[in-house]
């Protein structure tokens, strides 16, 4: 009887041993399927897009998209860059004279086209903090060349950043750092203008 009960004891051990072996690895997978949950349920950070996909998605920028597609320049501005684009605003546009956009995009325009698009491209990537400070830097006139081959003139007016232009017309910088994966924008309210 002694045996009997000490073989019923051992027995009992060993099941609560197994029990509790069986009970580690059931946590343990739990554990597991809880940590694998998480990592698929984590917000999928979503990537910025090139210059031209931050303008397409921009109510703002649909008439400087028209001209981007009519000049062909839609690769260029997706391409590795990076670049700073001082992007005019539909506004923007709005203040040439009646029917300049419609003659512009024509395809017999095309190069007039790009050369005025080109012109609010430089190479390089400089944040409204990076403007400004070449600016106090230069004492209070920043000059860059531009992708076209003409200069633009960054200078402080008060807080805001304005661009004078190879014609002496001027832009005052409306929106900053608009990020894009290759490069930044900077809305402006007017259209430059190279010379001719």
């Amino acid at each position: 009887m002694k045996k009997m009960l000490l073989m019923v004891a051992g027995a009992g051990l060993l099941f609560a041993s197994c029990a509790e072996g069986t009970k580690e690895k059931s946590t343990e997978v739990n554990n597991e399927v809880a940590e694998a949950t998480m990592e698929i349920e984590a917000p999928v950070k979503e990537e910025v897009g090139t210059i031209v996909d931050v303008a397409v998605g921009n109510e703002n920028f649909t008439t400087l998209v028209t001209a981007v597609k009519a000049a062909g320049l839609v690769e260029t501005l997706a391409s590795t860059g990076p670049f700073t684009v001082f992007a005019p605003t539909n506004d923007a546009f709005a203040k040439l004279p009646e029917g300049t956009v419609g003659t512009l995009v024509k395809p017999e325009n095309k190069a007039m086209l790009t050369d005025i698009l080109t012109y609010h491209v430089v190479s390089g990537k400089y944040m409204a903090g990076d403007v400004v400070e070449a600016i106090k830097a230069n004492n209070g006139t920043f000059e860059t060349n531009t992708v076209m081959g003409q200069k633009i003139t960054l200078m402080m007016d008060g807080e805001n950043v304005v661009i004078k232009d190879a014609k002496g017309g001027k832009s005052v910088i409306i929106m900053t750092d608009v990020a894009a994966s290759n490069g930044v924008i900077h809305a402006i309210d007017t259209v430059i203008m190279p010379k001719a």
